[in-house]
């Protein structure tokens, strides 16, 4: 058994939570175990000074974690004044990954800003921002085509990330925070429900990793993306 008392190919107990903010065009808070996240989605007619006069519209993410989000204080990194290069990554990530979702052109010159707010972590917090990030974003465009701001719907198809690691030679998913403190190996899969890879994150932590490793910790982000699938349907359907 792993440290966290699960099954290699079983995930920490996944949740949606829509509709959990009543001002932004679509939200919802998700769960991945004991990592909690808000996420919403904001509709805007501003676009980027570099996309005007291209009728194309755009996606962005944002991502912080509230100071009590971990197990000590951390401060708001807007009182510090700068922030960290962790957190423009992981907001370059989810960006990048939910533009991949959409069809910008059909947006026109608007823009859909996504925020994740991370309420409490334990691992596994940009997976877990970019699997929710895709549920507000489905909830926006639904209202927006509800309200007829939009034609035709822009979404191409899901998008859902969850983490993977090697531990004492085994493939093991979804990671939370003990796991991937004492991991070998850490990786973050971003996959399409239409099969394709968007992003694959890997790094040797404690040990290297073959092809074949990597084929397995593919094999199981597969399954469990396949299953956060199903549930972001399921949320957006019954919202």
């Amino acid at each position: 058994m792993r440290l966290s008392n699960r099954n290699f190919s079983e995930t920490r107990e996944i949740t949606i939570e829509t509709n959990a903010n009543c001002h932004a065009e679509g939200s919802c808070i998700i769960n991945f175990g004991q990592t909690k996240i808000l996420c919403t989605a904001s509709f805007e007619t501003e676009i980027p000074r570099f996309l005007r006069g291209k009728n194309q519209g755009w996606l962005t993410a944002t991502y912080s974690m509230l100071p009590r989000s971990t197990h000590s204080r951390i401060n708001r990194e807007s009182s510090t004044g700068k922030i960290s290069g962790r957190t423009q990554e992981i907001q370059r990530l989810i960006g990048r990954s939910l533009r991949s979702a959409i069809d910008l052109s059909i947006l026109g010159e608007r823009q859909i800003f996504i925020d994740c707010d991370v309420l409490q972590a334990d691992g596994g917090t940009r997976t877990a921002a970019i699997s929710g990030g895709y549920v507000a974003l489905a909830l926006c465009i639904r209202k927006l085509l509800k309200e007829g701001v939009l034609k035709e719907n822009p979404l191409k198809k899901n998008i859902a990330a969850i983490s993977c690691g090697i531990s004492a030679n085994q493939a093991i998913i979804d990671l939370d925070y003990l796991e991937d403190s004492n991991i070998d190996v850490d990786a973050n899969f971003i996959l399409s429900a239409d099969k394709k890879i968007i992003e694959i994150q890997a790094s040797a932590e404690g040990d290297t990793f073959s092809k074949d490793e990597l084929d397995q910790m593919y094999e199981l982000a597969e399954a469990g993306c396949n299953k956060i699938f199903n549930l972001q349907n399921e949320a957006i359907n019954n919202s």
